[in-house]
């Protein structure tokens, strides 16, 4: 297997132009090792990271694999806390859509597991972001009009089981 090649940091901002386009394209894999290219280099850069958990989290409802595992660390990466729980609710919010999505045995109750997760992330951000964002509010009520209008997203129920004992 070949060697990866290192950019340049000067060359960070139009690889960072060419991760948005992709991301566009619908080429999110593409956008990813973009991103990835763009943190070996600078890890620390939130734009980076932010794209990088963006287009990981793009890629769940066509490969399921790793992608969320990839996606919760790319999440934990940013150092801000509120950046921090906004983008673990992002990744929560479309795990539970890819579930849908695919329509898996008891995808409903398993969505709605990660929408409540979403929507806790979300809550820890409301609380600590900056003024005038409300961007964790417009989620959390995107996630509550989803399981409205789906009433097959329910709590799981618990399964009853009587032993026969005779």
């Amino acid at each position: 297997m070949p060697d990866l090649k290192p950019i340049t940091l000067a060359g960070v901002p139009a690889a960072l132009l060419k991760a948005h386009r992709y991301r566009l394209l619908n080429d999110s894999s593409a956008a990813e090792s973009i991103c990835q290219d763009i943190l070996l280099v600078d890890p620390t850069n939130v734009d980076a990271i932010v794209t990088n958990v963006l287009a990981i989290s793009d890629q769940f409802t066509a490969a399921m694999g790793d992608t969320l595992e990839r996606a919760r660390a790319a999440a934990t990466q940013l150092q801000d806390p509120y950046r921090n729980a906004y983008y673990n609710g992002i990744v929560c919010e479309r795990w539970a859509k890819a579930i849908l999505h695919r329509g898996m045995l008891r995808a409903e109750q398993a969505a709605y597991d990660w929408f409540v997760r979403a929507m806790a992330w979300y809550e820890k951000a409301e609380a600590i972001r900056p003024d005038g964002n409300d961007e964790a509010i417009l989620r959390w009520n995107t996630c509550v009009r989803v399981m409205a209008r789906n009433p097959r997203i329910r709590e799981r129920e618990a399964e009853a089981y009587t032993p026969d004992l005779e």
